[in-house]
């Protein structure tokens, strides 16, 4: 048994040396990097983000490479926060975006934003800060944004899922993606949302795509939660009463369900043409 928890520990520093080892932290011209952090793990986040590791953790957090980066008193850090996915990188980043910022051509997407640089590509989400107010920091800190997106490996693109929103009446840069709990459902997993205007209507609009088997337990999950009597079909198209969530709009086709929330009941030919724009 010794010997089994000797190997046990060994393994779980192999692994700590492993995940060390294939983030490249850049140098920075004119300023003394300082990079003697740890790593941080999934069971050790809470040491570092306090109560905010909580939505990290549920965006598929794998570890977290932290440095300085010094200039008299001027300081500029950079965080690379490793998640299991694209997805998932999308979905931490696009829970602390604002269709307000400075979007710039970084990654998949990136913005700045009152000395804020953070981008995500590939499984990657990179943020950037300083609390300096000098032009040259402040330019410095952009340059350091560009040598980090330069040395990370993975897809500019961004999510596939995203190309399926329709583009009228829809909000830029408000697109999200929700891991867990969907509408509070926790039945409803994995969703991509945007929201829209159309008219006097503002709603939302959530493509959830997995398998055929899947996406038919989750939709008779719902009629069920709904009071209403479940159907063995693999395409389908109802109006409920959501208890939490009011009148929703359910349609699903194969391996993907939408949902559109926040219409009014008398909106049955809003919602239709939306979904036969994503269906078609």
């Amino acid at each position: 048994m010794r010997y089994k928890i000797i190997f046990a520990f060994i393994l779980i520093g192999f692994s700590r040396i492993a995940l060390s080892q294939d983030i490249k932290i850049p140098d920075l011209r004119g300023f003394k990097k300082t990079t003697g952090f740890p790593v941080y793990l999934t069971d050790n986040l809470w040491d570092y983000l306090n109560g905010a590791a909580t939505t990290y953790l549920e965006y598929g957090f794998v570890n977290l490479h932290v440095a300085e980066y010094k200039k008299g008193k001027n300081i500029i850090k950079l965080e690379i926060y490793r998640h299991s996915d694209n997805n998932m990188a999308f979905g931490i980043y696009s829970t602390e975006r604002s269709p307000s910022f400075k979007y710039v051509n970084m990654g998949s997407q990136g913005y700045i934003d009152a000395g804020a640089i953070n981008f995500f590509k590939g499984s990657f989400y990179v943020k950037i800060r300083t609390f300096s107010k000098n032009e040259r920091i402040l330019k410095s800190a952009e340059l350091l944004a560009h040598e980090v997106d330069d040395l990370i490996q993975g897809s500019t693109k961004m999510p596939p899922a995203l190309s399926l929103f329709p583009a009228t009446g829809k909000k830029i840069n408000q697109e999200t993606y929700i891991n867990e709990s969907v509408l509070g459902h926790k039945f409803l997993t994995n969703a991509f949302k945007a929201d829209y205007e159309s008219g006097n209507e503002t709603f939302s609009i959530f493509i959830l795509e997995s398998t055929t088997r899947e996406t038919q337990k989750s939709v008779d999950e719902y009629l069920k939660a709904t009071g209403t009597e479940p159907v063995d079909a693999e395409i389908g198209k109802y109006m409920l009463k959501d208890g939490n969530n009011g009148t929703i709009f359910l349609a699903w086709k194969g391996n993907k369900i939408i949902i559109l929330s926040g219409l009014s009941i008398d909106q049955s030919g809003v919602a239709d043409k939306y979904i036969t724009e994503i269906f078609k």
